[in-house]
């Protein structure tokens, strides 16, 4: 299926953090997609979920050519990243299990949670610094996996339903955020054992959490409609509220330029925020109700699916020589 480009935006910003010009790709996907996360693919490529069709949705910038890949009988998928291998890994929600996409091969291997887990609502997976996949699942768990050996072990989070966003940081530890909880917690890799730590807003509704450079982690609270800070080097916060009347903090991702991106629901925007001067900018979605669900990118680029909308949204930007 080729892809129909809906637009192509410059826009140009004075402010230091975007001195430049953004180019904004918008690609209509499969009527019913609902595109849920998107990842980089080898390539040049780029990966999506689509969640209600049971898919992997691959798009090739370059030809525009777009097509999906179904994962198996009741698919779900949530979240996608590329894992260290160059592969696909997708916690798929419809099958209650973790499935893996050979972009050389196309073959898809799954596995399932054990059966005593029950349905875990699986959401979002990172790879730790020893390779190993660990994963959440909103109804109260999180878990890894070891793709060498196939060994899955699966923990319980402390306070119960909510385990959401999941990242590693640069030093390889692995940090989760709960939503129906409001806490991160930071996993102890050998144990699976977590260490709470909590926000500064009871409630904040700690949604999706993503490290920056030197190990500061990005936090989005979505009840709170905020970007949080947390520093694991002492322990401190800082938090800056998304402007308008309803903020929604939705998703989060640091850039290579430790430029932090976060979408928000309320104002139907997608914002870029620099740490060193607190300046914004602002990247309208496609149309009314785009709701960004995840953001993740490349040197360069950052990808927003918008699930409202069944389009993806490509952010180019200039990388420094």
């Amino acid at each position: 299926m080729l892809a129909r480009l809906v637009a192509v935006v410059l826009f140009v910003f004075a402010a230091p953090l975007a001195a430049q010009q953004l180019e904004t790709r918008v690609f209509q996907l499969p009527e019913g997609a609902r595109p849920h996360d998107a990842a980089p693919a080898p390539g040049g490529k780029i990966w999506y979920t689509a969640q209600r069709q049971g898919a992997l949705g691959i798009i090739d910038p370059a030809s525009g050519e777009i097509r999906q890949v179904p994962l198996g009988e009741g698919s779900a998928p949530h979240g996608v990243i590329q894992g260290p291998d160059g592969a696909a890994w997708i916690t798929d929600g419809g099958q209650n299990a973790i499935v893996r996409f050979d972009p050389e091969t196309e073959e898809v291997t799954v596995w399932p949670l054990p059966e005593d887990i029950g349905y875990a609502n699986l959401n979002t997976g990172a790879f730790d610094g020893d390779g190993i996949h660990w994963f959440t699942g909103q109804n109260g768990i999180y878990g890894r996996l070891d793709p060498a050996t196939g060994e899955m072990a699966v923990f319980r989070d402390p306070e119960g339903r909510g385990p959401y966003g999941i990242a590693a940081a640069p030093d390889g530890e692995i940090y989760y955020v709960s939503l129906a909880g409001s806490h991160l917690g930071q996993v102890n890799r050998e144990t699976g054992e977590v260490t709470m730590i909590e926000p500064t807003i009871e409630g904040a509704g700690t949604r999706r959490v993503w490290a920056s450079s030197n190990g500061d982690l990005w936090i989005s609270e979505w009840n709170a409609g905020r970007l949080s800070r947390y520093r694991p080097s002492d322990g401190s916060w800082q938090s800056w509220p998304l402007d308008g009347e309803e903020p929604r903090a939705y998703a989060v991702y640091v850039d290579e330029r430790d430029i932090v991106w976060v979408s928000d629901f309320g104002a139907n925007v997608t914002l870029a925020f620099d740490p060193e001067t607190e300046q914004w900018l602002s990247v309208p979605g496609s149309g009314e109700g785009a709701n960004v669900r995840q953001i993740l990118g490349r040197p360069g680029e950052v990808y927003l699916p918008e699930s409202g909308l069944d389009r993806l949204m490509l952010v180019r930007y200039p990388v420094e020589e």
